[in-house]
């Protein structure tokens, strides 16, 4: 007889009020809105989000949403109607009303109790359970040598579903399997970027020599500092990360 997979959900704030925070729960069920009584709770005065306005809910080992208001629930840019019902799957994002809050929904298999015949397929079963979490960890190699010198700095890179995480800066990027984090993306050159640590803050070069990376839509001409709330493009077809401070970087999904 299978059994249920021990599962773990992040909700990652990545709009709002709460952006920057990570939640974690192993509850059957997600209460999402402005009451006491939830889990995820936005302010009182944030008068767009419904006092009781979403659910997420267990079945199994899927999830399913459940929107509870008016106002609508957008999954992944699609409203979900009032007492309309929408399955999840890791890596989706989550909107609280038309311009409300946005979050993105992840998820991590921790345990699992199985038959032979059961066999988990989420995308999520190596991912790390949040931000602060893996940028404590150690990572499962060292960076090699480069320009730059080495610090003890964590570094933790949400793109797409996935969490890459990171002890030691410099950090490559790029398309090349050399590279730290290797990204597979058309506009991404094999050696694309370099992320690492200086004076007490975080930085980026541009290691194509084409000045392709911009942040806030300024190009760079080498390399720039990066503040809290910049957006770091890494080419202007993207990706697209969000500089979330504390070395956290998080993909923007249009």
């Amino acid at each position: 007889m299978m059994q249920q997979a021990d599962i773990i959900v992040n909700i990652v704030h990545i709009e709002g009020p709460l952006k920057g925070e990570i939640q974690e729960f192993s509850d059957a069920e997600i209460l999402i809105g402005r009451n006491l009584d939830c889990q995820v709770r936005f302010p009182k005065d944030l008068l767009i989000v419904s006092r009781d306005h979403a659910r997420v809910i267990r079945e199994g080992n899927r999830f399913k949403l459940i929107n509870k208001s008016a106002n609508l629930t957008y999954l992944n840019g699609k409203p979900v109607g009032e007492e309309e019902e929408a399955y999840l799957k890791s890596g989706d994002w989550m909107m609280f009303a038309e311009g409300g809050p946005k979050v993105s929904f992840l998820t991590k298999v921790v345990e699992t109790r199985q038959s032979p015949s059961f066999q988990t397929e989420s995308p999520a079963a190596e991912e790390e359970s949040s931000f602060d979490r893996a940028a404590k960890q150690i990572p499962l190699k060292q960076p090699s040598l480069k320009p730059s010198p080495s610090q003890q700095a964590p570094l933790v890179i949400r793109f797409g579903p996935k969490l890459h995480r990171f002890k030691s800066l410099p950090v490559t990027i790029g398309r090349s399997a050399d590279c730290d984090l290797k990204l597979d993306h058309a506009a991404i050159s094999d050696r694309h970027a370099e992320i690492f640590y200086r004076d007490g803050q975080y930085w980026v070069r541009d290691l194509t020599g084409k000045q392709s990376i911009f942040i806030d839509g300024v190009t760079i001409s080498s390399e720039s500092p990066l503040i809290t709330d910049n957006k770091l493009g890494l080419t202007h077809q993207g990706p697209v990360f969000r500089f979330l401070g504390d070395g956290r970087l998080d993909e923007i999904i249009e």
